[in-house]
């Protein structure tokens, strides 16, 4: 990011605006939004400006313009509408302190004004550091759609009963309290326009301690995807941000964990092929444990947990502790990878058989025996299997001799680094061995009914065919 987004304190700060016409009304729009003292600086006001100053919502100052003009401004807008003088007045401002907005001069502003979805106490700040106010403004039309007009309501209201809430409940019991006023009934008794109702349904609730609220832990095993933060489903997302402590792998974009609730506790197990720093039977204690102590546990896994997850260790333990659990689908490896290469996985009348296996087992890279029984018409998606190439090139080599076989390979798929070529089986192993490639790779073997020729996707690199 070039800029930083923030909110300001405002109430009782002054702010500056040097400019009498439309451009200066707009700022003064935005700004009496909040409270701050606002000074609009000019010879002369247009209609608007002239009103706001009658009605004394803004002060008028005629006086010379300089560097002591700005002293002890929360802002200043320069926005007198001629490019000359605004950046003669940018001088003045900034041998004063300020911190500055010269309307359309991007290259002068300290600070750049966001759309905005005001909601207060709730706002929605969008900003695109000035390279595409349009997309921002389509971005605020569809938060305004999305956010009821009552919301800040709401949340005024929530604020005014956190001290109670506090004084009479423990901290896991209020995260419940408030999950359940904004995704729950309150929530919708607001929006429906019964605020009384709503409001004593809240107090009731915080007198009570009774509302609703999961009693004691449980456990979501969430599939995270093959990585990339923006493929993770909705849902899981929602898991992260209701997690008291997450138990996560060897995550291949970190910001993932940046979805999650802030205070959120985070516990590496550091699952990667081949050196585990935790052993599974370690992980899956320590989720009973944490589960038994009353926690809301996440289970953050790569790809899907259900495909190679070992989840049912897991889930086993949990259900012979009586612990809830949800299993929480994730986009799988052989899915983000066939995307990456831009085909699909099945193809009608070619490919209509797809299997889902490994070639790494408890004793070992091994060949899978889909690949001994593969037939026409097959697909085999194999994970964890770069150890086991030389040996699967050679059972197809000596089980089906004069098959052409399509060989497609993807490493870190969807993510940065990714590596997406197609390759003649008999190159298998050493092209894998060329790109460096010894983990995090799906390998696809196909033997479709017919041949056809393969559409280069925008991202394969083909090795020697």
């Amino acid at each position: 990011m070039k800029t930083f987004p923030m909110f300001l304190q405002m109430a009782g700060r002054r702010v500056v605006i040097i400019g009498g016409g439309e451009q200066a009304a707009q700022k003064a729009r935005l700004i009496l939004k909040t409270d701050a003292l606002v000074e609009v600086w000019a010879p002369k006001l247009d209609p608007e400006l002239s009103n706001l100053a009658g009605e004394g919502r803004v002060a008028h100052k005629t006086n010379p313009i300089t560097p002591t003009s700005f002293s002890g401004t929360a802002l200043t807008f320069i926005a007198t509408g001629c490019p000359g003088i605004d950046m003669a007045l940018h001088a003045l401002a900034k041998e004063g302190g300020a911190t500055v907005n010269v309307v359309d001069q991007p290259q002068l502003c300290d600070a750049i004004t966001p759309s905005i979805v005001d909601r207060d106490p709730v706002v929605v700040a969008i900003g695109t550091e000035g390279t595409a106010p349009v997309l921002a403004r389509q971005i605020k039309t569809k938060l305004e759609e999305t956010l009821e007009p009552r919301l800040g309501d709401l949340a005024a209201l929530a604020g005014r009963l956190r001290n109670a809430a506090s004084a009479r409940l423990g901290p896991r019991a209020r995260r419940d309290l408030w999950r359940w006023v904004f995704n729950d009934n309150p929530r919708q008794l607001f929006t429906s326009g019964a605020e009384r109702e709503a409001a004593k349904l809240i107090k009731s609730a915080i007198e009570t301690g009774e509302f609703g609220a999961v009693q004691g832990g449980s456990v979501s095993l969430v599939g995270a995807g093959p990585g990339a933060k923006d493929l993770i489903t909705l849902r899981g997302v929602q898991r992260l941000q209701e997690a008291d402590v997450i138990y996560y792998d060897r995550l291949l974009d970190p910001e993932i964990l940046e979805l999650a609730r802030r205070d959120a506790e985070r516990v590496y197990v550091g699952k990667a092929p081949g050196c585990h720093s935790w052993p599974q039977e370690k992980i899956t204690q320590t989720l009973v444990a944490a589960a038994k102590r009353g926690h809301r546990v996440v289970r953050l896994k790569c790809g899907d947990p259900g495909v190679f997850g070992r989840s049912t260790e897991e889930t086993d333990a949990l259900k012979a502790n009586g612990i809830p659990f949800e299993i929480v689908p994730g986009v799988t490896a052989a899915c983000a990878a066939a995307a990456s290469i831009g085909e699909s996985l099945t193809d009608r009348g070619n490919i209509d058989t797809l299997v889902l296996t490994t070639g790494h087992r408890r004793e070992g890279y091994t060949v899978p025996n889909p690949i001994k029984d593969i037939r026409p018409g097959t697909c085999v998606a194999l994970y964890m299997a770069v150890g086991a190439a030389p040996q699967i090139v050679d059972r197809l080599e000596t089980e089906h001799p004069g098959v052409t076989f399509d060989v497609q390979v993807v490493a870190k798929a969807q993510r940065k680094g990714e590596i997406v070529f197609n390759c003649a089986l008999k190159h298998l192993a050493k092209t894998l061995t060329a790109h460096d490639i010894n983990g995090e790779a799906m390998l696809f073997v196909r033997w479709p009914h017919k041949r056809r020729q393969t559409v280069v996707g925008r991202k394969q690199q083909f090795a020697n065919a």
